[in-house]
C-alpha cells in the first residue's frame, strides 16, 4: 500500500511537510488515561497563551486554505476545529482508543492528523485535486461528489476519503472497533514543520505502543521524498 501527494499539491504548496505511519493490532488497543491527561494539560497551557488563529501551525493552514480559494474561517483544518471545540467544552467525545489519542496529539501540536482504516482505502491514498467523479461518504449516509479541483484524499477506486483536504474525513474509512490496521497522516505548512513532525513521530511511536498498537513503519515526506510504502 502507499501514501503520496500529487505533483500539483507540491507545486501549489511548496512548504508542505508530512508524516505518514502505518499501525497494526488496533483491536488490541486500550485507552491510556495518563497519556490523555498529560496531553490535555499541554493543550490547555498552550490555549492559555495563544488563540487558535495565532498558532503558527493553524495560521499556515489558514493560508493554505486561502490559496485553495476557501474562506479559512468557514472551512477550518481538523486541528483548528478540534482546538476550538476543546476550548469551549474542555473535552471531546470518545471514539476509539487510537483516534482519541491522535485527536489529543493533534491538538497538542496544532497539526491535523488523519487516520484511515486500511481495509477501506484500496491500494493506497493520493492527496490530489478531485476530478469530480469521486464519491465521498458522509457520516449521515449520503454520498457527495467533491467539485473538480477540490483537494481530497483519494484512492484508486474512485473514493474520496476527505473533503477540502483536512476539513473533514469520510465515514467510509473511519476507524472503528472492528478496524485492524490504519494509515496515519499528519501534514503541516509552518516554518518549523519538519522539526515538529519529527518530534511528533517520536511521540506517536512511544504513545501508540503504550496503547497496545503495533507500529509498522513511518516516514517524513517532503518535496524530495514524496511516497510512503507500507
Amino acid at each position: 500500500m502507499y501514501f503520496t501527494h500529487a505533483d500539483d499539491i507540491w507545486t501549489a504548496h511548496p512548504g508542505l511537510h508530512a508524516l505518514a505511519l502505518s499501525v497494526d493490532q488496533l483491536t488490541s488497543a486500550e485507552s491510556d488515561q495518563a497519556q490523555l491527561h498529560d496531553l490535555a494539560e499541554r493543550i490547555e497551557r498552550r490555549q492559555e497563551r495563544l488563540a487558535e488563529a495565532d498558532m503558527p501551525e493553524i495560521a499556515a493552514w489558514r493560508e493554505a486554505f486561502s490559496r485553495m480559494g476557501l474562506k479559512p474561517t468557514q472551512y477550518r483544518c481538523a486541528s483548528e476545529a478540534l482546538l476550538r471545540r476543546y476550548r469551549k467544552d474542555k473535552s471531546l467525545p470518545s471514539f476509539h482508543p487510537v483516534v482519541d489519542y491522535l485527536n489529543h496529539v493533534s491538538m497538542a501540536y496544532g497539526i491535523p492528523i488523519a487516520v484511515f482504516d486500511t481495509a477501506h482505502i484500496g491500494s493506497g491514498i493520493t492527496v490530489r485535486p478531485a476530478t469530480g467523479t469521486e464519491g465521498y461518504e458522509t457520516f449521515q449516509g449520503a454520498v457527495e461528489n467533491p467539485a473538480p479541483g477540490e483537494v481530497v484524499f483519494a484512492d484508486p477506486d474512485g473514493h474520496a476519503h476527505s473533503r477540502r483536504w483536512t476539513f473533514r474525513q469520510s465515514a467510509r474509512s473511519a476507524v472503528s472497533k472492528d478496524s485492524r490496521s490504519a494509515l496515519i497522516v499528519a501534514e503541516a505548512h509552518h516554518d518549523s514543520a519538519a522539526a515538529d513532525l519529527a518530534a511528533m513521530e517520536d511521540e506517536l511511536k512511544a504513545g501508540l505502543s503504550v496503547l497496545g498498537a503495533t507500529l509498522g513503519g513511518s516516514t517524513l515526506l517532503t518535496a524530495s521524498h514524496r511516497r510512503f510504502e507500507f
